[in-house]
């Protein structure tokens, strides 16, 4: 997952508006999203590789998106990023709790942003700069460096979802959500950050939706959970940037 757009609370109809991209190699065995077989609450897609996920929601509304933190240099890790992610959403921790817990073992993942919580409280994590935010209300971004940071197509995406929020007076669209997000235009080499991996690659991986040689967006999805705790889900596949297929659930959250 490379991209996450959210707006949180400070919204008349939703608690929670998430439109993301995950960027993989085409070549890597992804399920697409579905409740899952060995833990039937979680609603995700699903890296098949090492059984994590990237982004997912439980029927009981525990939310987790995760995105790489852009480390040209880094060595391999003990453990897959996309655990993190499942176990959050499988386990019952409160977000802060299971923060502090993560946080104890961070040298065994590479580097990595997390997002978890819920509608009412969302919490954001890095562990290569080990700080933890709770997440305050409005529009956010977060792409592989940190909650927010400036990066061309984190300002462009956080500026698209803000003013598309703010211009619209009800429901949302979802192929609106998903316009946002599809965005293939690279940012002028003067916007680029310098993250180690030379100027061709930062160009290429500047656009919001990426599609290049063996590498690309894999999924897009939009997440919404309104105020009466009705959720939408619907992830797009693409395979060599062209679309593959739709799956969309709708549910409501269960109260305990």
């Amino acid at each position: 997952m490379c991209l996450v757009n959210f707006h949180f609370q400070d919204y008349r109809f939703y608690k929670l508006i998430v439109v993301a991209n995950r960027d993989e190699f085409y070549d890597r065995a992804t399920a697409t999203a579905d409740f899952w077989e060995d833990y039937p609450d979680i609603l995700g897609g699903r890296d098949l590789l090492h059984t994590g996920t990237w982004l997912g929601m439980t029927r009981g509304g525990r939310f987790a998106a995760l995105t790489n933190y852009r480390d040209p240099n880094e060595g391999q890790r003990r453990f897959s990023r996309g655990d993190i992610v499942r176990d959050f959403l499988a386990e019952s921790d409160a977000p802060v709790h299971f923060i502090q817990k993560i946080s104890n073992n961070k040298e065994n993942y590479g580097g990595y942003n997390i997002v978890v919580g819920d509608g009412n409280h969302l919490f954001h994590y890095n562990n290569v700069l080990d700080e933890m935010n709770e997440i305050t209300s409005g529009t956010h971004s977060l792409s592989n460096h940190t909650l927010n940071t400036p990066w061309p197509k984190v300002a462009k995406g956080k500026k698209r979802l803000s003013e598309y929020v703010q211009s619209c007076p009800g429901e949302v669209a979802v192929n609106s959500l998903f316009d946002i997000i599809s965005d293939q235009t690279m940012a002028d080499d003067l916007e680029l950050p310098e993250t180690g991996v030379g100027l061709e690659m930062e160009r290429l991986l500047s656009p919001m939706f990426i599609k290049i040689p063996n590498y690309g967006t894999r999924s897009s999805t939009v997440l919404l959970t309104d105020k009466e705790n009705h959720v939408t889900f619907v992830e797009r596949t693409f395979q060599d940037g062209e679309f593959q297929v739709e799956n969309r659930f709708v549910f409501k959250i269960d109260e305990i």
